[in-house]
């Protein structure tokens, strides 16, 4: 396995990552908001939304 960010082999210590630089790199992208798990709204979200009142 190769780590994500730079394509080095992995260290057991850092899996799946090749050291500690590589996992706070990773952990820095999560933090800046530069990965983003997508979500679907349920029918349930979508009917809460239309009964939340809109703003003025």
């Amino acid at each position: 396995m190769s780590c994500p960010i730079c394509q080095k082999d992995t260290d057991q210590k850092f899996r799946p990552f090749c050291s500690k630089r590589c996992a706070d790199i990773d952990l820095g992208k999560w933090l800046d908001g530069k990965y983003a798990i997508p979500l679907e709204n349920s029918e349930d979200e979508e009917a809460a939304e239309e009964l939340a009142p809109k703003p003025h």
